[in-house]
């Protein structure tokens, strides 16, 4: 396998000097929805987070993952690793210089909870599907908090103790002359249902590697989630795994499980890995892509959270903030279906998460929607914090009318380390100096 290319992501026209086999393949991934490449979750071995395209998160299905015009290369915010065949390429952050990769590991490991140090981290095939293992604690244990998944699953049976509706042509066919047993079909809500099942099988496949039983019992969570599946699971076998991989290349997850959907669709991608690792299927695309601003804001949450803050989920529905107060009965103010989600609050400083450079100034529409926000919850404190590969200070001004302050944070991304140490103390340090910045008595008068 040659080399992986790697660029940038937020790069704009960036020239490449590679062969014509590989930009054969680049060109069969570039200026395609990414709803097409992932095959809308069937039979895809392109893993995007957030997961559920168009839904959840900022990825809209339409977007591409790479463009090409005039043989230039261009990005956006998406981020990893995606291949073709044996032409890898690997879209890194834009704020790593060198080959290290430090800042997108350290969002990685914090938002996942996962060590990408104790996999041998290169860039290939067999490593992308090897980090894909490392990513199921964290879907699993999401899934899981939702409890054992259950559904009605029908089975055709045929013995002597009858408990559902009688299937004469297979009671015929089976039972005569007459031996006793009755053949029916009953219809159970059960935990041993095809996508229970999926799970079952990724736990055993990730069992037999060297470094499965680590993963599987990370913790005691996890050990106690594994212990539940296994029990959920008596009709499992081996034998069957093709069979159930078949059973679920289409979603079946009711939605009151939601956590289920990006579970079930890792664990047909570790299942099925074996045959893209080994050029079985040679023009498949394959990776792991993650959208920058929602990395960034899910590794910011792991700072905030600590610090009092309330992280609304809009594609949950979760902890937003109604607009209005008092609606009249016309259905067009209902406070029900005006509700905001800014991306963190507490009481008096709206926070906004930014991964796109703000060093030349807040667009005007991040402005009024944070000011809105500010406006409804009488906060009086609004903040944009973007990552920057400079340690500059932030900046704050003053609000007109009302009054208020705008603060945008650009936080220190350390640059040049070289130490994988040396990186993790620089950017504790920069969230220390956001957390003071964020408690100081002139910002915010009250953190509860």
């Amino acid at each position: 396998m040659s080399a992986p290319i790697i660029i940038p992501d937020n790069c704009q026209g960036l020239s490449l000097e590679i062969n014509e086999r590989q930009w054969d393949d680049l060109k069969a991934i570039a200026n395609k929805p990414i709803g097409e490449l992932c095959g809308d979750g069937e039979d895809s071995s392109l893993l995007v987070f957030p997961n559920v395209l168009g839904i959840r998160g900022d990825i809209d299905s339409e977007d591409s993952i790479i463009r090409i015009k005039e043989e230039k290369v261009y990005t956006g915010n998406l981020m990893g690793f995606i291949g073709r065949g044996d032409t890898m390429l690997k879209i890194r952050s834009r704020f790593d210089k060198d080959s290290n990769d430090f800042f997108m590991h350290y969002l990685l490991e914090k938002v996942f909870s996962i060590n990408l140090f104790n996999l041998p981290y290169q860039t290939s095939r067999e490593s992308i599907f090897d980090f894909s293992l490392f990513l199921f604690p964290y879907f699993f244990k999401k899934a899981m908090s939702q409890g054992i998944y259950r559904e009605y699953v029908t089975y055709n049976s045929n013995d002597e103790k009858l408990r559902g509706v009688i299937d004469i042509s297979r009671h015929i066919q089976k039972n005569i002359p007459f031996t006793g047993k009755i053949a029916y079909r009953v219809r159970e809500h059960t935990s041993d249902n095809p996508l229970l099942e999926l799970i079952r099988h990724t736990i055993e496949y990730i069992r037999e590697k060297d470094f499965g039983t680590s993963i599987l019992s990370s913790d005691e969570d996890m050990k106690d989630s594994v212990a539940a599946v296994i029990s959920a699971t008596p009709a499992y076998s081996k034998s069957a795994r093709l069979n159930i991989i078949i059973k679920n290349l289409r979603s079946r997850v009711h939605p009151y499980y939601s956590e289920y959907e990006p579970l079930r669709q890792l664990c047909l991608q570790i299942l099925r890995q074996e045959g893209i690792k080994y050029g079985e299927e040679k023009d498949k695309v394959y990776g792991v892509i993650f959208d920058g601003a929602w990395l960034w804001e899910a590794y910011l949450n792991t700072v905030l959270v600590k610090e009092g803050f309330h992280h609304p989920e809009n594609r949950f529905g979760t902890n937003g903030i109604y607009m209005f107060a008092d609606p009249e009965d016309d259905d067009e103010y209902d406070k029900y279906s005006k509700i905001m989600y800014p991306d963190f609050y507490r009481k008096n400083l709206i926070l906004d998460a930014k991964y796109k450079h703000l060093n030349q100034g807040v667009g005007k529409e991040d402005l009024y929607q944070v000011i809105t926000y500010m406006y409804c919850t009488r906060s009086e404190h609004g903040t944009y914090v973007y990552p920057f590969e400079k340690n500059v200070p932030n900046s704050k001004y003053r609000l007109n009318g009302y009054g208020g302050t705008i603060m945008v944070y650009p936080f220190y991304v350390p640059q040049f380390t070289g130490d994988w140490k040396a990186f993790n103390k620089e950017i504790l340090e920069s969230e220390e100096l956001l957390r003071v910045e964020l408690g100081k008595s002139e910002l915010v008068k009250d953190k509860n």
